[in-house]
Formats: structure tokens, sequence, C-alpha cells
């Protein structure tokens, strides 16, 4: 089990400010840069679309981005647990569901806060916006109101609406049932469950899981007043007679006796290790309670080996988790463009979901998640990160949507539609997530040498205490200790290592290694010591070749080619030892790594050739099938240049070293990007666009990335130090503490490896 990290109240509000408030903007997607742009965007231009549509209503979803826009909709009466604390303060968590449908699925989605409490208020304000939306996705919203409010929006409106705490959670707790049963040999109409908790998310488990086949008599309802029973007046409303039994049992305890499920959507504690044991043979619990379960899974396997175990949180196997279910039932019900999203959808989502746990694992997200994923009683249900749920739920949503009738507009091939949701993946996420993934399975020391920094120190922090390792800051404890304070991380300064050369009892090792590296080179003994004890990038680097911390960040207060210098005292990075420095460029789902832009001023064919197999090592090493292209003024031979003709040569290079990746040369950058300019060029060796450039010089390279970072926005993470024995990154002067602490990852990932 992951130890679960710490957010604290300064950087939660600082992860919500910064760079900008809020967590999406809007962005256009057609360009608005001529005159004539703006006569097509507008007027008179945006006359055609509005006379087609009023023509034809169904057009609204080719002509405007309705059939791909979700409403987040939410009056903040019942927030992530926190409870009533109205419309505005909710804005934090839509603004979160909105990203989550964006990331999850590619679709966009505008977050609406809806300041009223009166039920049919909130209707008619939902019911008037329909014609802006493909779907309303209602959250937040108390019982029993939540009931009312979408009950009568599915009735009065033509477009799916989903009340994703209802649904969600029913969703992916009936697809960890179903793999539970198949594993315990147990069918659902046999079962008796258990359902403690009969709220909005309660009822809606209960009422799916007998729209597959639970019998209504073996499933026992429980809230805070006990069983719910036929005859009993107190606490009742309408949702919960629907499920009142016939029964002698009055209590949760009575209830779990002989019961082969547990359903908990309740309180920390709710049942106890006596009530497992009272339970079934191969007893299912899925204790779904946030933030704490109902009862942990220690707990349970404690009293009971043959449990198991789901829970609501992530640091536990088989988390109940709804991002596993409405990005996809919305991605699935608007491309069919759905007039709604009913039971056969659902039912197929949770389906779905359960053969994907069944499905061997692909490698990529076992390396994600730093373990092998093999489907049995600690693997249920699929992980949120898996990028196969992206094509394999959607179809499955889609097909139940046109057998049932919902489809406006059927999809025709399907084979053709799940290679479209393929392409909707975004490559930059994945990667980022396995960089994370694997930096915290490494669990790392972290030595971050500029603690006089105070980017450095957020990074520093954070690395900590997002349980990726242990950070060790070199710095002075006084000067460490006001810097945090000045940050509002005062109480971090217990939690991270200070290092420096006076409290180190290793002083005097370091000065005799660097004395034996140094002493033909010119430096005298007084000169090691001035390295050794007062310059903090050496005295780093010599923590790090010692073996006392795994990783080393630094470069944010000086000049890379300085830091470099300094280091290269201590080990070795030069360009004759191998070493090449790899920017990797993520903009708009796409990655592109470019070389060399750290060490090598101008490379021949042959530093070339090793700099391209570098960048091709990194690739494989951040899940990418390396593409390399040697870009050039010119293109296969033409325009004859001096400086395009090493570039020519290094391939050939590559020939007769005889690597096992794709590459080619020399060509311009977009016929390496371009797959239209690419076509021109059909002898070419690259099979897609290329993802590794390996560029003349280092100049060149630094231009490069700095133009696509300020002019398109692109994230940059690097120079990746690559082909050194030491994990050791450097960052540029202008990193941010968020680009620092990405080069710690890829640094605990041994990147540079």
């Amino acid at each position: 089990m992951a130890s679960r990290t710490k957010v604290t109240r300064e950087e939660a509000l600082a992860y919500h400010l910064d760079p900008q408030p809020g967590k999406w903007e809007v962005v256009a997607t057609k360009p608005m840069t001529t005159q004539r742009d703006l006569s097509l965007a507008y007027s008179p231009g945006v006359a055609v679309p509005v006379e087609a549509i009023a023509e034809n209503p169904e057009s609204a979803y080719d002509y405007t981005t309705k059939g791909n826009t979700v409403a987040v909709i939410s009056n903040g009466t019942a927030i992530l647990g926190l409870g009533n604390l109205g419309a505005l303060a909710s804005k934090p968590v839509m603004e979160g569901k909105s990203v989550l449908f964006k990331r999850f699925a590619d679709v966009n989605s505008i977050d609406i806060e809806l300041d009223t409490e009166d039920a049919d208020a909130f209707i008619n304000a939902v019911k008037l916006m329909g014609p802006s939306f493909g779907g309303i996705n209602l959250e937040d919203i108390k019982a029993p109101e939540c009931f009312i409010i979408e009950q009568r929006l599915k009735e009065e409106m033509d477009i799916p609406v989903f009340h994703d705490d209802q649904h969600g959670t029913a969703v992916i707790c009936a697809a960890g049932l179903i793999n539970a049963l198949q594993i315990s040999g147990k069918k659902i109409e046999d079962v008796k469950i258990v359902l403690n908790g009969a709220g909005a998310a309660g009822i809606a488990c209960i009422e799916l899981l007998k729209a597959m086949g639970a019998k209504h008599q073996n499933c026992i309802v429980c809230d805070t007043k006990g069983v719910i029973y036929q005859g009993r007046t107190e606490g009742m409303n309408q949702w919960k007679s629907a499920h009142a039994i016939t029964t002698e049992l009055r209590t949760l305890e009575e209830a779990m006796k002989g019961a082969d499920v547990f359903l908990g959507v309740s309180v920390k504690g709710a049942v106890t290790q006596e009530m497992v044991q009272s339970m079934a043979p191969d007893p299912v619990i899925f204790a779904m309670a946030n933030p704490d379960p109902e009862i942990t899974p220690e707990e349970a396997h404690e009293v009971r080996e043959d449990a198991i175990v789901a829970t609501g949180r992530s640091d536990y196997p088989n988390q109940v988790n709804n991002v596993l279910g409405f990005p996809y039932l919305f991605r699935g019900a608007l491309d069919i463009h759905a007039r709604a999203i009913n039971d056969e959808m659902k039912i197929a989502c949770a389906h779905a979901l359960a053969h994907l746990a069944r499905e061997d694992v692909p490698d990529e997200v076992a390396m994600a998640y730093g373990r092998k994923l093999t489907f049995g009683r600690d693997y249920i249900i699929p992980t949120p990160f898996d990028p196969r749920l992206i094509y394999v739920i959607p179809p499955a949503v889609a097909k139940a949507g046109m057998n049932t009738g919902v489809a406006r507009r059927p999809i025709i091939d399907m084979d053709a539609y799940e290679h479209a949701l393929k392409s909707r993946m975004d490559p930059t996420a994945s990667v980022l997530r396995s960089i994370n993934t694997r930096a915290r399975a490494a669990q790392a020391r972290m030595i971050f040498a500029e603690g006089d920094d105070n980017r450095v120190l957020r990074a520093a922090v954070n690395y900590q205490r997002s349980g990726y390792g242990q950070a060790l800051v070199v710095g002075r404890d006084d000067d460490v200790k006001q810097r945090l304070e000045a940050s509002g991380l005062g109480d971090a300064f217990g939690e991270i290592e200070i290092v420096n050369a006076r409290n180190t009892p290793h002083l005097q090792e370091y000065k005799d290694f660097l004395y034996n590296r140094l002493q033909r080179k010119g430096f005298d003994g007084s000169d090691i010591h001035r390295l050794a004890a007062r310059d903090r990038h050496v005295f780093a680097a010599l923590m790090l070749a010692h073996g006392h911390g795994d990783g080393l960040i630094t470069g944010a207060t000086r000049k890379s080619a300085q830091v470099l210098e300094l280091i290269n005292h201590v080990i070795d990075a030069r360009a004759e030892d191998g070493a090449v420095g790899v920017t990797a460029l993520l903009h708009k789902g796409r990655i592109v790594l470019i070389t060399d832009t750290l060490v090598h001023e101008w490379p021949e064919k042959e530093d070339l050739a090793r700099i391209a197999m570098r960048g091709a090592e990194v690739a494989r090493l951040l899940g990418l099938e390396p593409r390399v292209a040697f870009v050039s003024f010119s293109t296969f031979g033409y325009p004859v240049t001096e400086r395009a003709t090493k570039m020519h040569a290094a391939p050939r290079v590559l020939d007769e070293w005889g690597v096992d990746f794709e590459y080619e040369g020399e060509m311009t950058v977009d016929v390496a990007l371009n797959p239209k300019a690419a076509e021109q060029y059909p002898f070419s060796r690259l099979t897609g666009p290329a993802n590794v450039l390996v560029v003349p010089a280092r100049h060149s390279a630094s231009i490069s990335v700095k133009l696509l970072q300020e002019m398109a926005g692109a994230t940059v993470i690097g120079p990746i130090l690559a082909g050194v024995d030491h994990p050791v990154q450097i960052c540029s002067a202008v990193s941010t503490a968020g680009d620092i602490l990405n080069m710690a990852l890829l640094a605990a990932c041994k990147v540079s490896k």
C-alpha cells in the first residue's frame, strides 16, 4: 500500500492560483488573424450555419461545439463531503470535474454554478440552457432534491442528463461486483446484498444492481435508522420506500449475518470486524465512504482472508473511482448524439469495465503503476490511467445506446470509431503519469543543490510531500528555515533534510576524492577545499558520487554551462564521455525531443549519430517508440549547403552501426513533423512524424526550444542529461518550482542512465 501524501492549505491554494486563477481556459479552434477570418467566424459568414441549423436542428452537431460539450452543473448543496457551502464555493470542484472530462475523454466541459436551492428554479435554469450543450452532468446536489431534479430534467430535455454522484458510483461499483462475484463463484441473482447508506449514491447502486439481476428480497438497505423494512415510517421517503423489504432484521449488524456482499456509502467505522466475520464465505466488501472507508482492507483481511475488498481510496487496491465511468459514458453518448443515458448504457459500461480488468494488462500500464497488475482479488477494477479505457468503454456505451433507440446518429463503422478514439489520446498525459509513478516507486533520496533559492525549496518540499522520496537540501539551516517560513512552508523545515559542508562527516573523504581527480589539472589543496566546502554544486555532486544521495538537481541559480563545468570536476559528463542534452517539448498532445541542447557545441557526423542514439534511448524511457529525424535547411540533398553536409552524412553512420530504431535525414522540420509534407518523399524510412529531432548545433537547438516555449506555449522538460553514469539533471535559470520538480522526477526515474 502506498503512503498517503501530504497536501497543505498553502500548496492547495497556490495550485489553484498559479500561474493563473482556475483550472481551465477557452482556446479557439479556428484562426482569427485576418479580416476574412472574422468575416467567416462572425458577420456575415456566420449567417450560413445559423440558417442551416434553423432549417435542420440536428446540424448544430456539425457546425457548433454542442456535440462535444457537457455542462457540469451544481448548486453546492452537497460538496465532496463538505456539505452545503453554496454555489460559489462549489466552483473549484466543478472546474475540476470539467478538467477530468477533457483529460480522460477529450470532452469539452463548462462548469455552471446555480445560486438556488429551489428545485423548480434549478430545473428551469438547466432546461433553458439545453440548446448549448450535448449533455448535462449534475454534481454535488443534496438528496432528495437530486432525485427530483434529475428525473424531471430527463423527462423534459432531449439530451443526456446524468447525476454522477448517483450513477457514476453505481456503474463502477457494478463493474467491480461483476468481477468479484466471478472470482467467488457466485451469481448476482443468488447473493444477499447489504447496502449501508440510502442517499443518492446508495439508492443508485442498488437500483442498478437490481436492473442487472439482483433480487429485490435479497437486497437489504440500511440508513442511520437501521434496516429499511416494509411498514417503517421513521426517516422514510419515496426513494427509500421503493427498496423496503419484508424482514424481521432491524440493524446493520443483524443484516450482515450471512451476507455475500456489503456496499458502503456511509461513514467511517460503520462496519466492525465482528460484522465481517459473520458474512458468508468469500465476502465482497465495497467500503466506499470517503475519505475514510467503513472498514479498512487491513481490518477486514485481519479477520477474513477470503474477503474481496474495494474502497474509494487511491492508496488501496480496487479503487471505486467515478473517473472510470462518467467521461467515457458521455463520450459514447455524445458520439451517437444520444437523447439520454439509460440503464442499458450504464450496464454496458459496467460490463466493459469488468471485461477490461480481466484482460492482460499492457506493460506500459504496469510500468506506470510500478507493479504488475493481474486480474484477481486485488485487481477487479481497471486503473484510472489505463489508456485502453478511451477506446473500450465508449464503443460499448454507444452500441447500447444504438440498440435501445436513443441515438440520433448511429455509428456505422465501429472499427473506424475505435481508431478515432485512440487518436484522441494525449500521449503527453501518459508520459507524465509514467514519470510520476516510476519516480514514486524509486523512492530516491534527491539532492537539491541550491537551498538558497525559494523555487528549489518549494520543489524539494513538493517532492517529499508528494511521496516521491527524501529531499536532501544543500544549504544553511537558518537560511533555509527563513525562506521556508517566508513561503508559507515553515512546517516543512522539520521534514526535509538540510546538508552542508559543516554538518557532513564526509568532507575529508570528498576532498581526497576531488584532489585525486584534479591534482594534475592545476588545482592545489586550497582550491580543492574551496570547491568541496564552499561550492554547493560541487558539494552536491560529491554527495551523489559517494552514494550519499540517489539523484541530483542543480542549475536553477547559474548558467547551465557553468554548472556543467563544475559538475565535471566530480563526474564525467562531457561530450567525449558520451553526455548529451535532450529537451522534451510537450504541446497540444504531441511530444518532440530536441537534441543536443546542452553539451555538444558543433557536433560532427559521428557525434550526431551518437546524439541520435541517446535521443532514442530517452524516447524509449519516456514510453515512446523513437523516430529520429536529422533536421536541416536541406531535404535529402537539396539545396546543397556546407552546413547540411554533416546532417546528410550522419544517417549513413547509423547505417553502419546497425541501430534498432527508425531514422532518416537530412530534412527540413516540416518534412519531419508534417505528414502531408512527408508524402512528397515516399522513400523515407520514417513510418510517421518524427519524435526525436537531431539539429546541427547547440545554438540551433536552443533557438528552437525557446521559440516554441515563448511563441507556442510549449511545456519544456529538460534539457535531460543523458549518457551520464549518475542520475544528475541540470535545470535552467528560468525554471519554475514545477520545472525543477519535473527534473527531479526524471532523475529519480534514472532517465539519465
